[in-house]
């Protein structure tokens, strides 16, 4: 049974870099492996309209890693996990005010609005072809 999260809001318990003094940021990035081994990948509409995101929110003080994941702004500085999808939800947070799609991994890449998500995507495409190289060994 799946838990219903309810996105944060506010910036009370934001962290900040003290290298940069931005935000900083846990995201994912959703994937799935296609019957022909093709990954692909669930972005979801910005709040501001720029384009197609990965899930991420700010990493708050009163969480830690593993908590701060579970919940999915502009990117400062972050650190992004793969998430191999199992189960997709019928709701979810912010359901009302985004939109979410499945794409492949080119379709991300050519309308990839930032540097970090294009090389986020890169070590997920990296890291997976590694892994089908060595289950067909």
């Amino acid at each position: 049974m799946a838990a219903v999260l309810v996105a944060r809001q506010g910036r009370e318990l934001q962290r900040y870099s003290q290298r940069t003094g931005g935000r900083i940021v846990v995201g994912c990035i959703p994937y799935r492996v296609r019957c022909d081994g093709e990954l692909e990948v669930l972005v979801i509409t910005s709040q501001k309209g720029h384009g197609m995101m990965f899930p991420k929110g700010g990493w708050e003080e009163d969480e830690s890693m593993d908590e701060s994941r579970r919940y999915v702004d502009q990117t400062y500085e972050g650190f992004m996990f793969p998430l191999r999808v199992a189960d997709e939800l019928h709701q979810w947070p912010e359901m009302a005010s985004r939109k979410r799609t499945w794409a492949t991994v080119n379709q991300v890449m050519d309308g990839c609005p930032h540097l970090w998500m294009r090389e986020a995507l890169e070590k997920l495409v990296a890291r997976h072809a590694m892994a089908m190289l060595q289950s067909a060994l």
